[in-house]
This record gives structure tokens, sequence and C-alpha cells, in this order.
């Protein structure tokens, strides 16, 4: 090759490396909001009512509406994971436990990961999730039916079992059976910063709007949410909260509208405490990020994995030589 030729190659080289890291850094910088300042009185008393919540009363009322054999220990765990799942997709459990669900350890902390289900409507399914809870005790059953229509009653159940049962676990994964999850990356970036409270970090979603149309499943009348837009919220298919984010979720929940997306639920409960969701490109939200062993090493999340492509994945990023930059 003739000295231009090379320059050429090397400038196209040099020119995808910074659309690559270039694009990620301004994308984080301008879906970032600004920080809240404290001063409503409203957010103020959410924050305050959080910090204070005593989670002994609670445990009986949820008890009664939850059943699960999963506990979660009374040494602090650094990363509780919480896979929201059908009822009837056994396999996908399975497929997660063999794979990036089986990591109970990154970097000397201690990793759990569970799963959460309502209730099926058919009844051999019922007794086939009482056996795999028993046998796995890895699984939070809600007392609803498992619908399309109670998916943001699934979340909130995600988040007061965390409060009332797993107080102790520093950051929340929520995630859907669908997605590949990058633990140790996922954990190093967690390690790595100085920021300890108000953590909500996923891939941000800006200037969602509502579906208003009354045949859709996911309508939501004006009458419930009344703005032109949703706030910024992180979608959910992965995304973080430390454990305080989840006892202020918890608390302004009460005066949220159960009748919006889940994820949007969440971020809702997140500027009503004064929490700003920090978005991060590592996230690939409901994208399906194509494989390649160096590049999953360093995203934290890959959507709709088919089970052959879990299995592989997984198998390549755990083995391997460490990837260079």
């Amino acid at each position: 090759l003739r000295t231009h030729q090379w320059c050429f190659i090397l400038f196209n080289v040099l020119l995808f490396h910074v659309l690559l890291f270039g694009a990620d850094l301004l994308e984080e910088y301008f879906l970032r909001s600004l920080p809240l300042s404290y001063t409503d009185a409203k957010t103020l008393e959410i924050r305050e009512r959080a910090r204070k919540l005593d989670t002994d009363p609670l445990k009986a009322n949820l008890s009664s509406t939850v059943s699960t054999a999963a506990t979660c220990s009374d040494k602090e765990i650094f990363l509780l994971v919480l896979v929201c799942s059908s009822p009837e997709n056994k396999t996908r459990r399975n497929t997660i436990r063999q794979t990036w669900g089986n990591v109970t350890d990154a970097s000397g902390y201690a990793v759990l990961t569970l799963f959460a289900v309502g209730k099926p409507i058919s009844a051999a399914t019922q007794l086939e999730i009482s056996e795999e809870s028993q046998k796995h005790r890895d699984i939070i059953e809600g007392s609803f039916i498992d619908s399309p229509e109670t998916q943001t009653q699934k979340m909130l159940m995600c988040v007061e079992w965390t409060v009332t049962f797993c107080p102790h676990a520093r950051y929340i994964l929520k995630t859907d059976e669908d997605v590949f999850i990058g633990v140790p990356s996922l954990s190093r970036y967690l390690l790595s910063l100085t920021q300890l409270e108000d953590i909500y970090t996923g891939r941000v979603i800006h200037h969602g709007v509502p579906d208003r149309d009354p045949q859709s499943p996911a309508f939501v009348p004006i009458h419930q949410y009344s703005e032109e837009f949703y706030p910024d919220y992180c979608d959910g298919s992965a995304f973080v909260m430390s454990q305080d984010v989840a006892r202020k979720v918890y608390v302004a929940a009460k005066e949220a509208p159960a009748s919006v997306p889940p994820d949007v639920f969440v971020g809702i409960c997140a500027k009503q405490a004064g929490v700003t969701p920090i978005h991060s490109s590592r996230f690939s939200g409901e994208k399906h990020i194509s494989y390649n062993r160096c590049c999953y090493k360093f995203i934290f999340t890959s959507s709709n994995m088919k089970e052959d492509e879990l299995f592989k994945d997984w198998k390549e990023t755990s083995d391997g030589e460490d990837c260079s930059l």
C-alpha cells in the first residue's frame, strides 16, 4: 500500500473511535438533566419520609400479598438483580440461572439474582411455579394476575419487597428476562461511582409521549396523566437504583398514577423525590446489540436475546483474554 492509502486507513480508524466514544459522551452530557434543587416542600417531605422509613410494619402487610421462598442476606448485597419474568417462562429463567444470573460475586462483592412474577391463570403453571420456587428459592410472586396491564404493579412489588426484605442491598438492577446483563462491567462501573446516593441510571428517555389511543394496551387517560411529556426516565429493559432511591420511589408511589408504564412510573416517582436520572449508552434500552466479544464485555445490557444467544455470548465473554481499548 502507498503512503496516502495508509493515511486514509488510519484516518478512518481514528474517525471510528471518535464517533464511537465521542457520541457516547455527548449523549450522556445532553441527556443528563440538571440537578434539582431541593426547595420544593413536597420533595423535601418525600426524601425525609424515605430516610426515616420504618420497614417493620411493612413486612406483615407485604407477606400477605407476596409469596416467596427467596431471602436476602442480612449482610450487604452489593447488587440485587430483579428480573421481571412471565410465570410461564421457566425455560428462560433456567437459561438466566445458567448464564449471567449465575454470578454471585463481582470484584469480591455479593450479587443476588431473583425473579419477579405475578400469578398465572393456569393452576398447572401455578404448581410448577411453586415447585420451582422451592427448588431455587429465587422467585418473588405477587397476588395479582400476571398480564400486560399489571406490569406497573409488578414493578411496585419489586420496590416494596426490596425496601422491606432486602434493605442492605446497595444497588438494585431491574431488568427483563430477554436481556443480557454484563454483570462484571456493570459492577465495575458502580464501584467507580463517587456519588453514593440518588443513583438512578440507565438509558434515559427524554420527552417520552403518553399513549392516548384508547384501543392501545398502553393507553394512558388524560385524567390520569395530563402532561404533554413524561419526565425523563430510564428505559425499563434495565436500570439501576441505589437503595435510597428505592425507598424514595416507594414513598412517592402512593401519589403516582398507576396507569402509566412501569418504567415511566419509576421516573415520575423519582422526579417527585428530587432524583435525576443519569444516562449511560452502555445500557442498550430496547435495542439488540450485534454480538462482538469485546463489545459485550464493555456494555451493560443488550435486549431481545434468544436463549441460544445467551448461552453462547455468556460462555465467550466469561472465557478468553481481556480486551484492549
